[in-house]
């Protein structure tokens, strides 16, 4: 049996019975005015974190959501969109796609804005999207690419950027590891299905996001997930798990490198009113602008007195240099 198999089967059993151990299940939803979620898909809130963001979402975008789960994500874009097939969500489990199905019908009896018909559920799994190129704004995957191998985590990036409008947006939450995970654990597929063994670090996660064709990489969050404990993993030391949020730009990938924004923030404190670094970017005295990676980089590498660059806050939420 394959790892997908394994994971497929892991689903097939949440889908028939909510399963409390699963990610970080039954995690917490946010509040939205006139929006009520049901019981019935708190219970199935499968994911270690959330794709959903305020800044990304507007009523014009269209929406795909791989790994239906029991629709709680797939309802919260559909709330902003709000139009028939305006979400899009995609599962390879026939069990979680007809649950998804019943809990979007209990949410449209709860929902007088909402019907069932502004989200389609499809057969299909990440690795080969039944849609045309430059078909949405928006794909969303939520404690779903960690679990792939190297070659099928760059498959599913691949055809994340090929169904995405220049411009649009992957937003992505998944768990990062940076101690060595052994490969017993990252070879059992159970664990992998569970999203506990396969976790790559930051940076190979983000080298593998921008040799897809993102020129940026945002940092929404990052946070303790689980841990991975020595006395039942058999390991000479804790791992800790976290979850990354982050959320990755279909455009270009500039010469000099990808714009990945972690938090970091220049303040010029000389005495012109402004300071131009002669790469575009115009800092005011005294006020805070958000740079990325290469930026703060660089600034640090000048060694200037009137020039202070904070380090990453691992959260990012717009405004930035580039």
């Amino acid at each position: 049996m394959s790892y997908h198999d394994t994971t497929r089967a892991l689903y097939r059993e949440a889908a028939l019975e909510p399963q409390s151990s699963l990610c970080c299940a039954p995690g917490p939803a946010f509040r939205l005015p006139g929006l009520s979620i049901p019981s019935e898909m708190r219970a199935m809130n499968y994911g270690c974190g959330t794709t959903v963001h305020f800044q990304d979402l507007s009523p014009e975008l269209d929406v795909l959501y791989l790994g239906v789960g029991g629709g709680l994500e797939a309802l919260q874009f559909a709330y902003f969109t709000r139009r028939p097939r305006s979400v899009i969500a995609l599962d390879p489990v026939a069990e979680m796609r007809e649950k998804a199905r019943s809990n979007l019908l209990l949410a449209e009896r709860s929902n007088p804005w909402f019907r069932a018909e502004f989200v389609e559920i499809l057969d299909g799994d990440a690795l080969d999207i039944p849609l045309p190129v430059g078909r949405v704004d928006l794909v969303a995957q939520n404690c779903l690419f960690n679990i792939f191998t190297q070659g099928d985590l760059d498959r599913a990036l691949r055809e994340a950027a090929r169904v995405l409008r220049p411009g649009g947006r992957l937003a992505l939450s998944d768990p990062i590891c940076e101690q060595e995970i052994p490969e017993r654990l990252r070879s059992d597929e159970r664990l992998r299905a569970a999203c506990l063994s396969g976790a790559l670090t930051l940076e190979r996660y983000v080298q593998r996001i921008v040799a897809a064709g993102f020129g940026t990489v945002e940092i929404r969050a990052r946070r303790p997930y689980r841990v991975l404990d020595r006395r039942r993993y058999g390991l000479e030391q804790d791992v800790l798990l976290e979850s990354l949020e982050a959320v990755a730009v279909h455009t270009p990938v500039p010469e000099d490198g990808a714009c990945v924004f972690a938090g970091e923030t220049v303040i010029y404190v000389g005495e012109e009113d402004m300071l131009d670094d002669g790469r575009g970017h115009v800092i005011l005295r005294d006020v805070p602008l958000s740079v990325c990676r290469k930026t703060a980089s660089r600034l640090r590498s000048l060694g200037r007195g009137d020039l202070i660059v904070t380090p990453p806050t691992w959260h990012y939420a717009g405004g930035g240099c580039c």
